[in-house]
């Protein structure tokens, strides 16, 4: 199938021709004759799918056919918003088709004037668009197609009551559709609720949300003291392009970034406690390739866009399988293969069977092994240089060198160096247990398992 087959405005098909669209993606091929329609839509589909062309060329073909004058998209984040107004402004700027992004952090003035100038496409992140039209701002625009994209994002950053607001200012003879990449219960009721009679489609497989199948998923069972060996070896093992370390906490990514800079890795970090100008040039510079490494919580790379992302490392296990699925779902875009690498200890090894059993993926046990000098280089000196960086300095320990004061310096400093190595285990070969040590740990997994069942059928008689 071709773009031609959509009978698409000419204008229109200069702009996906020049954005080097061959052939229609699987969920463009589904939905665009629907959305074409005018049919409601409810849409599954991981972020890299294709799914911004999939609802934006069918409604820039309506306004550039004057079929509708607006369309109004909702994304969880900035930073999405802007990806999907630059695709959509790149798409259709043949046909002279008007797009803005509405976000906050910036000034009304500008945002309201070319709204109410009459732009076409408006682009916009929930709790400004909820403020400009319950502050009468924008009462002017009356968009005749609303998409929500990536929904279940912003269930989880909280955003689902403005959304229901935001459609109380809408028009009821509306299109609408909804994309997402997964379906929990409250997205498929707000769905009941702001859609008429919709379509269901589905690109992720069975449709239950389960992680896409050309990412390679592997796991590595850790000592919680070997975390950052870990990161660094496998950053320095497996041959990335651009990769994601996912943290859970803000403070993790801001150590964790400094960390990796300091041996030698181009890497950023990303949370929500940077200023917006903070944000926009490392993600800027992360695209242009600038920095390879991306350190970021899950708030922070919401709908976070990004090409050639090979690899997505979870220095740790994320909180619910919701946040794996969208995790690993920054890389294997768009037909491409990927991979996604977790870090778990002993302790989280039971959260990593509740994930893995709950989204239905397959994750292979894998091991780092190490030899000789690589244990004393990797594991040794990088802990006790981590230990050297945060241990504080007391008065007993300058008045102890200055007794040393007959020895010269660099070989005073050699020598407590090795004092502390040789002290340090140099036993492990491997990061990661192997697979007996794991299989143990199903083992106590199930049985314990069994017990909770067994006392729950107790509790009910």
């Amino acid at each position: 199938m071709t773009f031609n087959e959509f009978k698409f405005h000419k204008d229109l098909l200069k702009g996906v021709k020049i954005a080097g669209f061959k052939e229609p993606s699987p969920i463009q091929e589904m939905a665009i004759p629907i959305i074409s329609k005018g049919e409601d839509l409810v849409g599954q589909a991981h972020t890299g799918t294709g799914k911004t062309a999939a609802f934006g060329l069918p409604l820039m073909n309506k306004i550039a056919k004057k079929e509708i004058e607006r369309a109004l998209v909702i994304t969880p984040t900035r930073e999405l918003a802007t990806q999907v107004s630059d695709e959509l402004y790149h798409l259709g700027r043949f046909c002279g088709i008007r797009t803005i992004t509405v976000y906050g952090g910036v000034g009304y003035g500008r945002q309201i004037a070319l709204i109410n100038k009459g732009v076409q496409v408006v682009v916009a992140t929930p709790g400004r668009l909820k403020d400009l039209y319950k502050k009468g701002k924008i009462d002017a625009f009356n968009p005749e197609i609303i998409v929500l994209d990536e929904a279940d994002e912003m269930l989880d950053m909280g955003f689902l009551e403005e959304i229901k607001e935001i459609f109380e200012y809408i028009p009821q003879n509306r299109q609408t559709l909804l994309f997402s990449a997964t379906m929990p219960d409250p997205i498929k009721e707000l769905s009941t609720e702001i859609l008429t009679n919709p379509q269901f489609i589905s690109v992720v497989g069975d449709g239950d949300g389960t992680a896409n199948n050309v990412i390679e998923q592997s796991y590595y069972v850790i000592q919680e003291s070997q975390r950052d060996e870990a990161i660094v070896r496998l950053l320095e093992t497996e041959e990335t392009n651009k990769c994601i370390v996912f943290c859970r906490m803000k403070r993790e990514v801001d150590r964790l970034t400094e960390h990796l800079q300091a041996m030698g890795f181009l890497a950023e970090g990303l949370h929500g406690d940077l200023e917006q100008t903070d944000r926009e040039r490392i993600v800027k510079g992360y695209r242009r390739g600038e920095s390879k490494i991306m350190v970021a919580t899950d708030v922070a790379s919401r709908g976070l866009d990004v090409k050639d992302v090979t690899h997505v490392f979870n220095y740790h296990i994320p909180f619910d399988p919701q946040s794996y699925v969208h995790r690993i779902g920054r890389t294997g875009r768009a037909g491409k293969s990927g991979k996604a690498i977790t870090l778990v200890s002993t302790e989280e090894f039971r959260e990593l069977q509740r994930i893995q059993k709950e989204v239905g993926a397959e994750m292979k046990l894998a091991t780092i092994s190490l030899d000789g000098d690589e244990v004393e280089n990797t594991l040794e000196f990088s802990s006790l240089q981590r230990m050297v960086e945060e241990v504080q300095i007391t008065d007993m320990a300058a008045d102890f060198i200055d007794s040393m004061e007959e020895m010269d310096y660099h070989e005073f400093v050699e020598r407590v160096v090795t004092l502390l190595l040789k002290d340090k285990d140099s036993s492990q070969n491997q990061i990661g247990f192997d697979q007996n040590t794991v299989n143990s740990m199903i083992d106590e997994y199930h049985d314990e398992q069994k017990v909770a069942r067994k006392n729950n059928r107790k509790k009910k008689r």
